[in-house]
């Protein structure tokens, strides 16, 4: 999705928030200008890759490529998996974002959001797709942090907060106090897990092969992180391959189905927001009971998942206002405003 533009800006510095699902660009003096899938069709010939399509158009793609095209998704886990795909998707994206001028403008500083358990060797690996796409300078921003920033939370003040950043390959839980990170802890459950989930599910009990954007649809219609107290059971219907006879086939399937199909995976965030508040010291956590629990990213979108939470934590559980966008605002922001600019690690 390309979002509109004020005029009259000549900054070309950037922040992107390259995540495992999406990728999304906030350019300095201009704000959130791009978002769209992490996804790269290449269509191999005489033994040549090219690059077809990138994005929203390479997502259309997805299980229905012919032979020689094949849609990649370069991270996994939010980090880089396919450093040359990642190349030239960045690659992609800036020109993207600058148009014509692309050609003529300097080269930009790039400031990409990164998981805070993220090793040295990952970490290398986005510099050297960022610089190799043209970057002349690339910072890293821990993305927990760059959540806080971006749902407001004054992460410079000498109080704790806790955030849970769920996003489409881990969920992140970070206490923040004076700047930094105090504590922090994650698991590989995020938007893909729950996907595959439902998609196993519904192979599972209905016999019916569904693809991922069908899975991710359902996740969105009628995904909730428990089923509906008030007996409320949305419905949806849903088409894939009878796994039987080979033909197409639709059915329908209620909420409930869907958030018992997710439960053991909603268990895993519950879990390590638990572990999290079980290591941190006696004052942050008093802090953290007056302050809440914040969620960003796509996941603290499924239902009822503050709930959820809040009941395991006996916390507050806030979902902060466009959780989708916090770490891309959060990182533009730490670009342009000097007061934050120590949350940032030079490579």
């Amino acid at each position: 999705m390309r979002l509109s533009l004020p005029f009259g800006f000549a900054s070309h510095d950037m922040a992107i928030d390259l995540g495992t699902v999406n990728t999304l660009v906030f350019v300095a003096g201009r704000g959130m200008v791009l978002d769209e899938p992490s996804v790269v069709a290449i269509e191999t010939r005489n033994g040549v890759p090219k690059v077809l399509a990138v994005g929203a158009d390479a997502k259309l793609m997805m299980g229905k490529t012919p032979q020689g095209v094949e849609t990649i998704r370069p991270l996994r886990d939010g980090v880089i998996a396919d450093i040359d795909v990642a190349e030239q998707m960045i690659k992609h994206f800036i020109r993207k974002v600058h148009g014509d001028s692309g050609r003529r403008m300097r080269s930009p500083r790039l400031v990409i959001c990164v998981p805070a358990n993220s090793t040295q060797v990952e970490r290398r690996a986005i510099r050297q797709a960022a610089t190799s796409a043209g970057a002349a300078k690339v910072s890293l921003i821990e993305e927990s942090l760059a959540a806080a920033i971006g749902a407001g939370l004054p992460i410079t003040a000498p109080v704790g907060f806790l955030v849970v950043d769920i996003g489409g390959g881990t969920t992140e839980a970070a206490v923040l106090s004076l700047g930094g990170l105090a504590y922090s802890n994650s698991v590989r459950v995020g938007g893909d897990k729950l996907d595959e989930a439902i998609a196993s599910h519904i192979r599972r009990k209905h016999n019916l092969m569904i693809g991922e954007a069908t899975a991710e649809r359902i996740k969105q219609q009628i995904g909730a992180a428990c089923r509906p107290a008030d007996g409320n059971d949305l419905q949806m219907r849903v088409r894939g391959r009878d796994l039987t006879n080979g033909i197409p086939k639709e059915i329908g399937i209620g909420q409930s189905e869907i958030a018992d199909a997710i439960a053991d995976l909603v268990a895993q965030i519950v879990e390590v927001v638990m572990k999290t508040l079980e290591q941190i010291e006696p004052e942050l956590a008093a802090d953290i009971v007056e302050q809440g629990i914040v969620l960003t990213g796509g996941g603290a979108l499924l239902r009822r998942l503050d709930e959820t939470l809040s009941r395991a934590t006996g916390l507050p559980v806030t979902v902060a206002e466009s959780p989708l966008l916090c770490v891309a605002l959060g990182a533009g922001r730490a670009l342009e405003d000097d007061a934050l600019k120590g949350v940032l690690h030079d490579l």
